[in-house]
């Protein structure tokens, strides 16, 4: 029997990368998986297959974030097929505009916030409603907001740390449920949202130089700190900022 048996759990943004993994290890240690996609349905269901083939269970559920109604229709298609919730992964994000502060017109900032902040906020405001007490909630962070390291990702940036902040403050809110709230801080990862900057000679160099362990992270990396932030293990942890970085902040 796994940690997660009879585990509810939905990962927004898990067709790939990131989501992908932890959706992988969620439902390897036995929870039943939602996995949420914007558009790539392929990609969904190669995450379900995946899922399923490592012993868990899965489905997809498809949902646009970052434009008005988004939480509501995530959520109405969430009920169509499960009963209740006990893990919220909140991963579904964008870089945006890889601009400094002169670069960024207000189109792209305001994007890059409906898509990161905002979308979260509101699903997760109508998630409480049907998390149960005891559940999990886990929000995907940044390492970048320890550290002016990325100017060219500043209103990214700024994104997470309005999550870290919703970390910290519903972590309090939601205690008395028994309900824990934590954020995981990866830094630059092996994905394909990383790939025409990170899979070249130089990039990966750099990258794999700044962490003491002198290698990449990769998604299951940050999987592994998920799956044990979702399991009973973490019971004494809340509020946290956990670093997901392999050491690159030290």
């Amino acid at each position: 029997m796994g940690a997660l048996t009879g585990k509810t759990a939905l990962v927004t943004g898990s067709g790939r990368g990131i989501g992908r993994a932890i959706a992988e290890r969620l439902g390897r240690d036995g929870a039943q998986v939602a996995v949420h996609y914007n558009g790539n349905a392929d990609a969904a269901e190669e995450t379900v297959a995946r899922v399923e083939a490592a012993g868990g269970t899965a489905f997809a559920i498809s949902a646009t974030m970052g434009v008005p109604g988004d939480a509501e229709a995530l959520w109405t298609a969430f009920d169509a097929r499960a009963d209740g919730l006990d893990i919220l992964v909140n991963n579904a994000g964008t870089d945006g505009i890889r601009e400094p502060i002169a670069g960024t017109d207000e189109e792209s900032f305001d994007r890059v916030f409906a898509v990161n902040t905002r979308a979260p906020f509101f699903v997760t405001k109508l998630g409480v409603e049907r998390i149960r007490d005891g559940g999990r909630i886990v929000n995907v962070s940044t390492g970048l907001t320890r550290g002016a390291y990325a100017p060219n990702l500043l209103a990214y940036t700024m994104t997470k740390g309005a999550i870290d902040v919703l970390t910290s403050v519903l972590a309090k809110e939601l205690g008395p449920r028994g309900i824990t709230v934590n954020a995981v801080a990866p830094g630059a990862i092996d994905t394909d949202m990383n790939a025409d900057w990170l899979r070249t000679d130089d990039g990966w160099a750099a990258t794999a130089a700044r962490s003491p362990l002198a290698r990449v992270g990769t998604p299951p990396d940050v999987a592994d700190i998920v799956g044990f932030l979702a399991s009973e293990d973490s019971r004494w942890v809340t509020g946290q900022w956990i670093d997901a970085t392999g050491g690159a902040l030290l």
